[in-house]
């Protein structure tokens, strides 16, 4: 009698355990929350000083099985001031932020294309008089006699985290409130430029763009304050 009684409990536990681990498991994708964003269109060709640049190809990542599943939309541009200076610029969006599917890091991926890159330092990036600063990594890639300042912000939800760590958290507490969250890595590059002028130019650029944006837009950029978790 006791060994059924002790069978019967131990079943109900594995049930309990069973259903608290489904329901402590987010299920539903941020992303599903909006229509589909379709940023090539969102994205614009030209705004102020800026102009598309046709042909001219930034690094991307190699193409394979995972970043398929990684990104559900990567764009990539190529822009050109009135002085001459070229711009890269690529979103890779993916629609869903969990343990094995998340943003590649810029450094990830120009090292696997035979880079060598410097350490990326972090800072806050003023891009407007009105919203809060985004951070903003940069780095510099080299490969032979290539030179490739890069600077870089990733968007995690309603969020903007640059940090391995602090991306972890987020998509934890995000979990929590029953959330998958979607992610955006946008990137910006220049060749052919020292590293400090690379970087003021880098600078102008970002500012132009998400100036030159909807608000929509600006959302799916740099998140939503007014939601973001960060610092509530």
């Amino acid at each position: 009698m006791a060994r059924s009684v002790n069978l019967i409990l131990s079943c109900v536990a594995l049930l309990a355990a069973a259903l608290l681990g489904y329901v402590m498991t987010p299920h539903r994708l941020m992303a599903r929350t909006h229509d589909v964003f379709n940023i090539d269109e969102h994205i614009p060709h030209a705004f102020g000083d800026w102009s598309p640049l046709p042909g001219a190809q930034a690094i991307k990542p190699p193409p394979d099985g995972l970043e398929a599943e990684i990104y559900n939309q990567e764009v990539s541009r190529a822009f050109v001031d009135k002085a001459g200076h070229v711009v890269f610029f690529i979103v890779a969006y993916g629609e869903s932020q969990s343990d094995r599917l998340q943003l590649h890091h810029p450094e990830v991926c120009y090292t696997a294309q035979g880079f060598r890159v410097t350490r990326p330092s972090t800072s806050k990036f003023e891009w407007s008089s009105s919203a809060p600063p985004i951070p903003l990594t940069r780095l510099v890639a080299t490969r032979e006699d290539r030179l490739e300042p890069i600077s870089y912000w990733m968007r995690v939800g309603y969020d903007v985290s640059n940090s391995n760590w602090t991306r972890q958290a987020l998509k934890l507490e995000y979990g929590l409130r029953g959330w998958i969250p979607d992610g955006a890595l946008f990137r910006v590059s220049t060749i052919g430029l020292p590293q400090d002028m690379s970087f003021k130019l880098q600078d102008k650029f970002i500012r132009d763009l998400l100036n030159a944006v909807t608000p929509e837009t600006q959302e799916f950029m740099v998140g939503e304050p007014g939601k973001a978790l960060l610092g509530s």
